[in-house]
């Protein structure tokens, strides 16, 4: 009694609640699941015995913790768990030649059965390993189960299990007999299996599901569905398929069929079923291994639960298509005792992980020292942060508290993805550690320009990097009009690639509206810099107010850290006033106090809080008892939600004055609509300006050139005339570095991105100096690039026939030996996607024949000005950068993929593009 009071009156110290054995830990004493966490772990200090993880869940009163209590086993006496490491055995290859999820898994049974697929970890510190044989024939079970149960082929059928071997068993058991999973998250609480089984009804009926496998205990209840659900035929559970008689009869697939139903998160009321294919599933797959570069020596370590993306294809499958040993747990033994998690990682030599922010919350403030003692976190690589807005200063606290274990802060991944791509979209470079920006919050919120701050107080919002798209995939940001937008500017966040659902299950409208011109719509706001993803939040929850756009996430962490009210707990969101029609910003915020006093400081804290985040007071705050915030499956907030029960009982009697109404609906709906649209016609603008720019300047210069004919003449011409455009243009054009260019011949090599790149470096190279362009074939092809190139003493290079492409290569070689400078772009192409691609060879093949040194350049921002499959340019900066002279160290071919190698990450590093894996 004394360690539950002691922990009450730590999180309520203004309203101490009476406890007894029968206090009910949620509604009496306000313990919620992280805080029920806290308790366990306070407990097992107190008494040296560990409770269940059911205790977690099932656990309603004090007394039932105090009766679990008694069955529980003693800790162990040594804190740090003894290493298990995994054998992980040389690799055999990868099944690059499968079509479906079902031959991936035929894959490894043929080459390697008994190999371990998954360690799982079941109640208590039980285990169970599981080979690929093993999942084999269980699947196989399920499937002459479900076989003999009429299941026909391309039929749903709903599974809602806990972590375990029956859901694996489950899972390709409906693969295997032809079926099509829908994952659906298990009752957290027995006695809440009606309410739990009612809400899923709208899910199973979009599905048409024809079956539902569950546990035995939700049976049941589970059978007064089939009154709701037409298409419901039968609810079984696993044990009942797998000793179900029947001769199985596997069905083919293609890599075009349905494999999984991933319903979203709070898709409980308005079903959003994202259907995905075996070729976006593998797709997915094979794109975020090699930009996580699994294999070899990796174990995955996951308590991540196996009904939502990030755990079912993130966590499994793509451990079992890489032949990564999986460490899996439920999230209930992570959430009863998160050391489990550090500790299984420790214990086996994990080598990546992967958590939703809270997680790693968690783990960086609340566990007690003595609950890590003797822990090693060194030999983990890649902890990814995803599911749900990553933040800054949980990244740097977790990092923080855990380097004394070992763990490097270059192993901390924040990544984003989404149901609607599989699971993966965007990735950092494993090693590199989190890369954080830090803006003006102010001028993102009032113009939706990221600009970088100039201080870190109040005003400076600092915003988590989630790297760049996944090979095959690509990214744009545009604004309200579907234009794609600069660098550094807000807007939506579409996609498209290989991974990407074809829409929503049986929901033809909602699909319409998801996607855009070929690109899906993410519903996320986000700005790019420096070719990486930077979140802002989400476009249904943005909030316009008095010509501001507010992002709810960054008042609800403020105002959840004010003491009394309940961390995590708070919604904001905008709701409609039905008497001016504007919209007032609403604070809902969970609070125990029920001293009148003690509430007022509380609404004037939070009134101070928006003040200062905002610039504006909220209309209303709602303090409101625990539980009326609602959240989704994963804990996210439900603000749609939220703003319904405000509006149907929640709202203060306050009422704001008309003429203050009025006012708001001015600032909220009037200047921002027309901030938006008078950017849009300055954006259509200037694009018809800078077109214009360019014809003027561009014909005289080229027939100046052409008709000039004279090499010397025309590069002094194309300097000037270059600078000119730049000028007129708007576009600011720096240059560092030139002191680095030889005296005498050599050759400069730089990326390429826009097709503004030449006219740049026209700009930027000294006209005295003999420098040639070497251009693709192609232009040799038409008039008007050819007169104009043949007057500045171009080369052409075949790029496709290698014979041609060798008599090219010599042509160059022969024009440096001569006394020239050429200029290559070794990519020899570009398009719309940031990344460095992949180096041709010639460039280098000059050099080290001839000896002369490579001028490595690196080329930032021409890409926002003028994108490769885009006609629409933007003002902006250049910036031209030419680092130090790389001189080749030999003639042959050797000599040159070293110099090539070296003239490459130079370019990275100074353009600053990432890494192009396709």
């Amino acid at each position: 009694m004394e360690v539950v009071e002691s922990l009450v009156i730590e999180l309520h110290p203004h309203r101490r609640p009476a406890v007894t054995l029968d206090s009910r830990l949620e509604q009496d004493l306000g313990l919620d699941s992280l805080s029920r966490a806290e308790l366990l772990l306070r407990i097992e200090h107190a008494f040296g015995a560990a409770a269940p993880e059911q205790a977690m869940v099932s656990a309603e009163t004090v007394r039932d913790v105090l009766l679990l209590l008694q069955h529980a086993a003693p800790v162990a006496e040594t804190r740090a768990p003894q290493l298990r490491p995994l054998a992980v055995p040389p690799s055999t290859g990868l099944p690059a030649d499968a079509q479906t999820l079902i031959d991936v898994l035929a894959w490894h049974v043929s080459a390697h059965p008994d190999q371990l697929h998954v360690h799982l970890y079941g109640a208590g510190d039980g285990v169970e390993d599981l080979s690929y044989g093993a999942l084999e024939r269980g699947a196989s079970e399920i499937a002459a189960g479900l076989a003999a149960s009429g299941l026909q082929p391309g039929e749903m059928v709903a599974t809602m299990l806990p972590t375990g071997s029956e859901y694996l068993f489950a899972f390709f058991g409906i693969l295997i007999a032809g079926g099509i999973p829908v994952p659906l998250y298990p009752p957290a609480r027995l006695t809440q299996i009606e309410d739990h089984i009612r809400r899923h009804a709208g899910i199973l009926a979009n599905s048409q599901a024809r079956l539902l496998i569950t546990i035995p205990e939700a049976k049941p209840v589970s059978l007064l569905l089939r009154a709701q659900v037409v298409s419901l035929r039968g609810v079984v559970t696993a044990a009942e398929l797998a000793g179900r008689a029947g001769r199985l009869q596997r069905v083919a697939r293609a890599t075009s069929d349905l494999a999984l139903l991933q319903y979203t998160s709070g898709s409980t009321g308005n079903p959003k079923g994202v259907a995905l294919t075996h070729a976006n599933l593998l797709a997915n797959i094979r794109g975020f291994g090699p930009a996580l570069q699994l294999g070899g020596e990796d174990v995955f370590v996951s308590w991540l639960p196996l009904y939502h993306d990030m755990g079912l294809i993130g966590a499994w499958l793509g451990t079992m298509y890489y032949g990564v040993p999986l460490v899996l747990m439920s999230p209930l033994a992570f959430l009863a005792r998160p050391t489990r998690w550090l500790r299984a990682i420790h214990r086996h030599r994990g080598t990546l992980t992967a958590a939703p922010n809270f997680a790693y919350e968690l783990c960086a403030r609340k566990l007690p020292e003595q609950a890590l003692e003797g822990l090693d976190l060194s030999s983990m690589r890649a902890a990814m942060n995803g599911s749900e807005p990553v933040s800054a200063d949980t990244l740097e606290a977790f990092a923080r508290r855990f380097a004394r274990y070992g763990l490097r802060r270059e192993a901390l991944m924040p990544v984003y993805g989404l149901a609607e791509c599989s699971v993966a979209l965007t990735f950092p470079p494993p090693g590199r550690g989190p890369l954080v920006d830090t803006i003006d919050r102010d001028t993102l919120m009032r113009e939706g320009r990221a600009v970088p701050a100039t201080s870190e107080g109040a005003s400076a919002l600092r915003v988590v990097s989630c790297g760049h798209p996944l090979p095959g995939h690509e990214i744009r940001i545009v604004d309200g009009t579907g234009r794609e937008v600069g660098d550094r500017i807000e807007g939506r966040l579409e996609f498209q690639g290989p991974s990407t659902t074809a829409g929503y299950f049986r929901s033809p409208e909602l699909t319409r509206k998801l996607f855009h011109d070929g690109w899906l719509d993410s519903g996320d706001l986000a700005y790019i810099a420096g070719g990486e993803v930077y979140l802002t939040g989400r476009v249904k929850d943005l909030i316009i107010r008095g010509g501001r756009n507010i992002h709810p996430q960054d008042l609800e962490i403020a105002i959840g850290n004010i003491p009394g009210i309940r961390k995590g707990c708070v919604a904001v969101f905008a709701s409609p006033d039905p008497a001016s029609g504007t919209e007032r910003l609403v604070v809902l915020a969970e609070s125990r106090e029920t001293d009148s006093a003690a509430r007022e400081r509380l609404t004037g804290e939070i009134q101070a809080v928006a003040v200062d985040l905002v610039g504006l007071p909220a209309d209303d705050v709602v303090l409101a008892p625990p539980h009326t915030v609602l959240k989704t499956s994963s804990g996210k907030i439900r603000r749609a939600a939220s703003r319904e029960y405000y509006e149907r009982r929640g709202p203060s009697a306050r009422a704001t004055p008309v003429f203050l109404q009025f006012a708001h609906l001015a600032l909220s709906a009037v200047i921002p609509e027309l901030r938006r649209g008078l950017r849009g016609i300055a954006a259509l603008a200037y694009a018809g300006y800078a077109w214009a720019v360019l014809f003027l300047v561009a014909v005289p210069t080229w027939a100046l050139v052409a008709l000039a004919r004279r090499p010397p003449i025309g590069r002094a011409i194309c300097y000037w005339a270059a600078r000119l455009l730049a000028a007129l243009s708007g576009i600011r054009v720096s240059v560092t570095g030139r002191q680095n260019l030889p005296a005498g011949p050599h050759v400069l090599a730089a990326n390429h991105a826009s097709y503004i790149d030449a006219i740049v470096l026209g700009a930027a190279l000294p006209p005295q100096h003999r420098y040639v362009f070497v251009a693709k074939r192609e232009f040799a092809q038409r008039w008007i690039p050819r007169l104009f190139l043949h007057g500045l003493d171009a080369v052409f290079v075949e790029r496709l026939d290698p014979r041609q492409g060798v008599e090219d290569v010599g042509r160059v070689e022969q024009a440096a030996r001569g006394g020239a400078s050429p200029i290559f772009f070794p990519e020899g192409t570009f398009d719309r996607r940031p990344g460095l691609r992949e180096f041709r060879m010639g460039t280098f093949l000059v050099a080290a024949r001839t000896g002369l040194p490579v001028v490595p350049i690196g080329l930032r921002g021409t890409r926002s000005i003028l994108r490769g499959d885009g006609w629409f340019p933007r003002s902006g900066a250049v910036s031209v950068t030419f680092g130090t002279p790389l001189t080749p160290h030999g003639g042959d071919w050797a000599a040159a993929v070293d110099l090539r190698d070296r003239v490459r990450a130079e370019i990275m590093r100074l353009s600053g593009e990432p890494e192009r894996l396709d």
